[in-house]
């Protein structure tokens, strides 16, 4: 008997922590679907009036744009700052570099196992578009390279219209990487006429 109850339990803690663990997915699964819709909401509002609009109360960013690469099928939301919640959720603008469609060096960044993972198949001479409150402007990849983490000039402003892009580098890598892939990428077209201010 003492057999047989272990065995129903043993049993029984096994379903439970299965159960747990299925649960667990489900629960993560429904709260990315949801915040992706939060997210999308917030930036249809953004687009519409320019204010900023965070997708949650409790959010530490909010979305400002979206990147699109027509070759690749890609869009992707751009959000206030460069925090780990931020690029949790998408790509994030890196703070103290110029506004998306701004003049400078606007910087975004992501991780390259999620928003930014298309980066890798990026050739010099594709066109990436950014959709801002103020309209859209088009840039041309014009530099693609490897730096190691500590090289931090890819964040400086620039007398001319860019647009860089970095995240982790190798693709496809588990571990903190010391490389970033920088890709860059000059003003095809006019700049919109914007805010350069976000609050």
């Amino acid at each position: 008997m003492n057999r047989r109850r272990l065995l129903l339990l043993g049993s029984l803690l096994l379903l439970g922590s299965g159960g747990l663990l299925i649960g667990r997915h489900v629960y993560l699964a429904a709260k990315a679907v949801l915040a992706g819709r939060l997210i999308d909401r917030a930036l249809e509002a953004h687009l519409l009036d320019g204010r900023p609009h965070r997708p949650w109360g409790w959010a530490d960013m909010h979305p400002i744009a979206v990147l699109q690469v027509e070759r690749l099928g890609v869009r992707r939301t751009v959000l206030r700052g460069a925090s780990g919640e931020s690029l949790a959720f998408g790509a994030g603008h890196v703070d103290g570099t110029a506004l998306p469609n701004a003049p400078g060096n606007c910087v975004l960044a992501g991780h390259r196992d999620r928003a930014f993972s298309f980066l890798e198949a990026l050739k010099p001479g594709d066109v990436l578009m950014v959709r801002t409150f103020g309209g859209d402007r088009e840039y041309v990849v014009d530099g693609i390279r490897v730096v190691p983490r500590t090289e931090t000039d890819v964040l400086d402003p620039t007398p001319d219209d860019r647009l860089t892009l970095v995240t982790c580098y190798p693709f496809g890598g588990l571990l903190r990487s010391p490389w970033r892939y920088v890709v860059t990428a000059s003003a095809a077209s006019p700049r919109p006429a914007i805010r350069t201010t976000i609050s």
